[in-house]
């Protein structure tokens, strides 16, 4: 059932909430190499040691300081693991922003870098490592229930996420041929920094937990997986 051992993946957004538990939980599974994208913070550092402490001998850590709205940044990332021979197996788009606002205050950068985050770069991602000649096994986005139904107040996250749902859709047919399953899962409220941001009063302890997320991802990557990863996926209690 577990096919993940010996691979390589990237994660991006891993320095906490649902990109750090997919992290801990794949070195857990047996991955060989995990490649950790986030910016630089107190909790990327402490993340990153967490990861390499849980990681027996024969398991490799990369840590990789990007801001993904960065365009460049993010093509110089695919291009420096293509000439380095490094293929990604697994790819895990996680990373997210967003600055929710109504359309009256909303401002127009804040929807540039939405955007630029939760669906430029992993668009980017996808399609340079496959112009490189990368051969993934496996593309997870992480888009979310707010892609599924807009919400008051957050109009730019929700048409990034409803984007990011779209992008999956299309790739999952496009890469088949090639023996590359995308998958796409929507998380409902789950405890996250982002979440805060997004309903600031709300006890994350009545919520959904990133770890939770993390084991449903798990099982997505396995055989099994194959029986359900033909749609976009809501995950929440």
């Amino acid at each position: 059932m577990n096919n993940i051992k010996g691979l390589t993946a990237l994660v991006t957004g891993g320095s906490k909430g649902i990109g750090a538990a997919i992290c801990l939980r794949l070195v857990k599974e047996g991955i060989k190499t995990i490649i950790v994208i986030a910016r630089p913070s107190e909790e990327y550092t402490a993340i990153i040691k967490k990861i390499e402490n849980c990681c027996s001998h024969d398991q490799k850590v990369i840590s990789l300081n990007a801001d993904l709205s960065d365009s460049k940044k993010v093509t110089e990332i695919a291009k420096s693991f293509i000439e380095k021979g490094i293929n990604i197996d697994i790819l895990v788009n996680n990373a997210g922003y967003t600055s929710p606002n109504s359309i009256f205050e909303a401002e127009f950068k804040e929807f540039q870098k939405t955007i630029e985050v939760n669906l430029y770069a992993p668009f980017l991602l996808a399609q340079i490592f496959l112009q490189g000649g990368n051969k993934f096994t496996h593309i997870v986005n992480i888009a979310s229930t707010a892609g599924i139904k807009g919400r008051a107040g957050w109009a730019t996250y929700s048409s990034s996420k409803a984007a990011l749902i779209a992008l999956s859709e299309a790739l999952r047919e496009e890469l088949l041929p090639l023996g590359t399953r995308v998958t796409c899962i929507s998380p409902g409220r789950c405890a996250t920094a982002l979440r805060k941001v997004l309903a600031p009063d709300e006890d994350p302890s009545t919520i959904m937990q990133p770890e939770h997320v993390a084991d449903v991802i798990v099982m997505l990557l396995s055989d099994t997986g194959h029986f359900i990863d033909s749609e976009n996926i809501v995950v929440r209690l």
